[in-house]
């Protein structure tokens, strides 16, 4: 059950709206942003939010929209008489019906994964994804149904990328000895074809750190990888997951390119994206950059070259913002 834990914490805040009949298009945009922004309707007419940074202006925004409609509009500041009416005002903020709609479509969804096109699998990804989030957007006060969705969608992810990438490499247990990088020049790198995320991230580590003059062979399948070739990210791989590390950190480590905190940086986007853990800033906008770019483009080596530019963009800003933090460091 969601409680109010906080007694201290602002005012919330109530936004009451009337609109002309006549506005019906306005009235559908003021609601339709009310909805996005998780206001609960107390009746018609009167939204109400949870404290935020964010909500205060945003509430004002709509109430100045509504006026400019030949509307009217006041957005107050209204407060809990009580613990148990602070209670009461969470609790109208429950999503857990609307986790409940998300899990039952992800199991619908589950049944004709096997059917789908990779193209129309990963639009579908996306599309639940972007529902998923807008519903944890506005969870304010997550309660043990966000978990057990945050749980669900894991496994129904997991499932998806098992038909997009059968064969996804596993974990293994072991050390990561260090390698002379001078004895891995020029070589041939093979792996699986359709690059994703970790694997595009891995080419371009070769190439830009390791092997410059690398070629690469992308492989229908794992078995089909020549023996001279140096396979990575799929397993038996010789550059593949490791303990916690994704093929990008096993590369890294490999190679001792771990005291580069730009490497480091572009080493949690990659390791977010691939296994889950730690949410990173940036990891939405380089996947949906991925995702385009993936849709667009049928040709690995396209792939590579396109992402490669984006990858050189993203290391040259954590640079930046390495250096700052360096010469910040210095002055004190």
């Amino acid at each position: 059950m969601i409680r109010y834990m906080d007694r201290s914490t602002p005012s919330w805040l109530l936004l009451i709206v009337s609109l002309p009949t006549s506005s019906a298009t306005g009235r559908m945009r003021i609601w339709r942003a009310l909805k996005a922004l998780g206001c609960v309707a107390l009746r018609d007419g009167a939204y109400l939010l949870p404290p935020r940074g964010d909500h205060e202006p945003a509430l004002q925004e709509l109430a100045d929209e509504c006026i400019r409609e030949g509307g009217i509009a006041w957005l107050m500041a209204v407060q809990p008489r009580s613990a148990d009416e602070a209670t009461t005002f969470c609790q109208l903020f429950d999503r857990s019906e609307d986790y409940a709609e998300l899990r039952k479509a992800w199991k619908e969804a589950n049944r004709g994964l096997a059917f789908l096109a990779t193209s129309e699998l990963a639009r579908l990804q996306r599309k639940l994804q972007r529902e998923f989030d807008s519903v944890r957007t506005i969870d304010f006060f997550p309660s043990e149904a966000s978990v057990e969705a945050e749980a669900a969608w894991v496994d129904f992810s997991k499932r998806i990328d098992a038909v997009l990438s059968p064969d996804e490499p596993h974990e293994t247990a072991g050390q990561v000895p260090r390698l002379d990088a001078s004895k891995y020049r020029g070589r041939t790198w093979a792996t699986r074809r359709r690059l994703w995320v970790d694997r595009v991230a891995s080419a371009w580590l070769i190439r830009r750190f390791i092997d410059p003059d690398a070629k690469f062979r992308w492989l229908a399948k794992p078995s089909e990888c020549p023996k001279s070739a140096l396979g990575f990210d799929f397993d038996g791989a010789t550059f593949t997951h490791v303990d916690d590390r994704v093929t990008f950190e096993t590369l890294m480590a490999s190679f001792g390119l771990e005291e580069d905190l730009a490497l480091v940086r572009l080493a949690s986007i990659v390791h977010a994206l691939d296994v889950g853990g730690e949410p990173v800033p940036e990891a939405k906008g380089f996947e949906a950059v991925m995702a385009g770019a993936r849709e667009r483009l049928d040709d690995d080596d396209a792939l590579l070259a396109e992402m490669s530019t984006v990858l050189d963009s993203l290391y040259a800003h954590f640079q930046r913002e390495a250096q700052r933090s360096n010469d910040k460091g210095n002055t004190r």
